[in-house]
């Protein structure tokens, strides 16, 4: 199973910039994908960007033009820049990894978590 380890988060302020970031490790033969959610206060997790080992990217309508997605696919590891950032954006941020550690045996493995907060 891989190990996921999110990192970058913090407060800023409304119109400011984070870049978060985000290692996979462990048994992994193959990743397919890794991507971001988010979950604010009192919701449910939502996805907000993603991306597959061939760099085919997804993005929620509410990030579009704001945030980037992209990946080092040689170290499992994903990055999101988020710029222009709005108090709604407050959020605990998950990435999640998809992919195989054998050639029958997929993993989908999801990071402990990053805190997000966008003061106006």
């Amino acid at each position: 199973q891989a190990q996921v380890v999110e990192s970058g988060g913090g407060l800023v302020q409304a119109g400011g910039s984070l870049r978060l970031s985000c290692a996979a490790s462990g048994r992994i033969l193959r990743m397919n994908a890794m991507g971001w959610y988010r979950q604010p206060p009192g919701k449910q997790r939502e996805l907000v960007a993603r991306i597959t080992s061939s760099s085919g990217t997804t993005y929620a309508d509410s990030v579009k033009g704001r945030f980037t997605i992209s990946s080092d696919n040689a170290k499992n590891t994903v990055y999101l820049q988020m710029n222009s950032l709005k108090p709604e954006d407050t959020a605990v941020y998950y990435c999640n990894a998809q992919g195989l550690v054998t050639i029958v045996t997929k993993f989908d493995s999801w990071g402990q978590g990053t805190q997000v907060t966008v003061s106006s």
